[in-house]
């Protein structure tokens, strides 16, 4: 057996409610002037009232940044750091999916080492733990509030741009089921299959060990046995079984990696704006037929966890029925196909040319190339 690290610093608090403890979590931790970073839409659904009702009844004084955009800019990041400096901000709070988080990470960046945050794209760029961050998640999806990972789309570049280091996690994740009840059904799915996305990879990635394998297959089961009920509204705990669902699977990729549906989806975030759950499900399915040959044994066992029978199958079927039942899951869900959301045909050579120089490249669990990536977005563009 290969050696292995598994880290965790982030303290995790799961259960109905438990967001309205955050005005006693910033006094434990000895803070008195938090920013939270959230954006409108959250602000207008009267999520983050819930959050700063707390707050006010403790008479903490508390600012908020709410410009954040899906696949957040590096402009929007040096803002935030500017907003924060103004408030004398001593604590961040990001309440939202991936990019508040994101956004929030990218900050406490600058809060301890200044400059501008493309200064750190890569990994272990950052030298020092960042201010203390609270991680508040309201999808199902991101599983953000547990890795070690800022993802900003660098806007000369259009390319998304990767911050990795143990010392940009969350102190605190605060996992309240409560604040994903009223999610819209479509949000519920694209997100959904995005944590889905993350348990795959960081399941099969070449830097996978034995407790992100733990981690990664429980959450494969977990999403899986309730996603479909999670979109409809049909089960009542589907929804919060997701979210711990999507909290495992951000363990798990958090410390092994994550590998091509990232790579190719980031490419086509950076080109297009695409939101980054839609991106992961269209190419999760397509980038599994490339990938399954390369460990038939885990694909096997993904399609177990999927709910598909594979008793009387080759190994090799088995395998393969993993890829089946994601494509039937997209279809399920009504995910969209490439071209549906706007890509372009000729735009495809850029796409697999950007998904190339992604920092993950080399955690796919098969080897894979420009020309490679190319050819999954032509076989996802053509639906083939």
């Amino acid at each position: 057996m290969k050696s292995f690290e598994f880290v965790l610093p982030t303290r995790i608090r799961f259960g109905e409610g438990i967001s309205s403890e955050l005005a006693t979590e910033i006094r434990k931790m000895g803070h008195s002037r938090p920013m939270i970073l959230t954006d409108k839409g959250l602000i207008d659904a009267g999520i983050v009232s819930k959050i700063t009702k707390p707050l006010k009844e403790s008479g903490i004084e508390y600012t908020i940044f709410d410009a954040i955009e899906p696949n957040p800019r590096d402009i929007t990041v040096q803002k935030a750091y500017q907003s924060a400096l103004e408030a004398k901000a001593d604590l961040l709070v990001a309440v939202g999916g991936g990019s508040s988080m994101d956004t929030a990470k990218a900050v406490g960046v600058l809060m301890t080492h200044g400059g501008r945050i493309n200064d750190y794209e890569g990994l272990d760029k950052v030298t020092k733990p960042i201010c203390d961050l609270i991680a508040i998640p309201t999808t199902v999806g991101t599983g953000s509030e547990v890795t070690f990972w800022s993802v900003i789309t660098d806007t000369d570049r259009h390319f998304k741009m990767s911050i990795g280091s143990p010392l940009v996690a969350a102190k605190l994740a605060l996992v309240d089921p409560l604040l994903v009840k009223s999610l819209p059904p479509s949000m519920v799915a694209a997100t959904g299959m995005d944590a889905l996305t993350h348990a795959v990879e960081g399941y099969t990635c070449t830097l996978a060990e034995p407790i992100t394998d733990a981690c990664g297959i429980y959450a494969i089961e977990m999403i899986g046995a309730n996603i479909r009920e999670a979109v409809s509204g049909s089960a009542k705990d589907a929804r919060s079984n997701m979210l711990l669902g999507s909290l495992i699977a951000g363990i798990c990729f958090g410390n092994s990696d994550i590998a091509g549906v990232h790579c190719m989806g980031e490419a086509l975030g950076g080109l297009y704006d695409t939101p980054h759950g839609i991106s992961m499900a269209i190419l999760l399915p397509y980038v599994m037929e490339y990938n399954y040959r390369s460990d038939y044994g885990k694909f096997s066992r993904i399609a177990k966890a999927l709910g598909v029978d594979i008793r009387d199958m080759k190994d090799e079927d088995a395998a393969y029925a993993a890829v089946q039942a994601v494509h039937q899951l997209n279809r399920d869900l009504k995910i969209p196909s490439l071209k549906e959301i706007g890509t372009k045909e000729e735009d495809l050579p850029e796409l697999a040319k950007r998904a190339a120089l992604n920092v993950s490249v080399e955690s796919n669990p098969r080897k894979v190339s420009e020309e490679d990536f190319l050819e999954i977005f032509q076989k996802a563009y053509q639906q083939r």
